[in-house]
């Protein structure tokens, strides 16, 4: 029977499973450390999924570029929105497969709204003492190409019990985009989620969503801001042949 979320990918280091998903190439599940969904689910709420070209929301999926303005089929019909990218249900393919790490891979072509190619890849690495994740992304197309990505793990709560580098979330309602260049570490209580510089901003979601219901804290390592391909701010310009790449991960304490 095919799953929802595609062929699975499970990596073990020590007591540490984490399952990688062929829908999407993000996470479904790592046991203990992040909400996932189960392997007859199909995920809701963005868990454990990569975004790009652009992560968050594009008001009314309207943006300009080099000139000429485009139009994204708004995927987000409550606030009017493209949100989260065009990979999220697209199907990756599993280039590289050992015990603790596989690296996945998509070619995302032209399409309404993006009329780009672009190849992407991203490489899971599980240990015992947490998570690496190195994404890239090279423009194989013939023009420049606007771009930003981000990730979506949500740490296992509920939220109301976990905490921000120390202060206690308690029953606080986050949906705040922060910027932290130059990398950033934060502490949750249960695990440290960190990023490198490519990743400016982070997105602190505590889960008010009717999937979530707050069993989770959502810290996702983002390199632009919500809106970013209607502002400019930190939208990455990829001309022909140009890439870009980030680490981030989550430590066990």
């Amino acid at each position: 029977m095919t799953h929802p979320s595609g062929e699975q990918f499970e990596l073990r280091a020590g007591d540490q499973r984490l399952v990688v998903v062929e829908v999407g190439g993000g996470i479904r599940a790592w046991d203990g450390v992040l909400l996932g969904y189960g392997a007859d689910e199909m995920c809701a709420a963005g868990r454990g999924q990569v975004l790009a070209p652009w992560p968050n929301r594009i008001a009314e999926g309207r943006y300009e570029w080099d000139g000429r303005e485009l139009q994204l089929p708004l995927t987000e019909a409550a606030s009017g929105s493209a949100i989260h990218g065009l990979i999220r249900w697209a199907t990756w393919r599993a280039v590289e497969v050992e015990p603790a790490r596989v690296v996945m891979a998509h070619t995302l072509h032209p399409q309404p709204g993006y009329p780009f190619t672009l190849r992407l890849r991203v490489e899971y690495r599980l240990s015992e003492r947490g998570l690496r994740v190195h994404s890239s992304v090279e423009n194989v197309g013939p023009e420049a190409a606007p771009f930003g990505m981000g990730h979506h793990p949500y740490i296992l709560g509920p939220a109301d019990e976990l905490s921000l580098d120390g202060e206690p979330i308690d029953d606080r309602k986050l949906d705040e985009a922060w910027y932290r260049p130059g990398g950033w570490r934060i502490d949750t209580g249960r695990a440290i989620v960190w990023a490198d510089e490519a990743w400016p901003w982070v997105q602190a979601f505590t889960g008010d969503h009717p999937h979530v219901g707050r069993a989770g804290l959502a810290l996702e390592p983002m390199s632009c801001p919500p809106q970013a391909f209607r502002t400019g701010e930190g939208v990455v310009r990829l001309e022909p042949g140009g890439g870009w790449a980030g680490t981030w991960g989550i430590d066990l304490p």
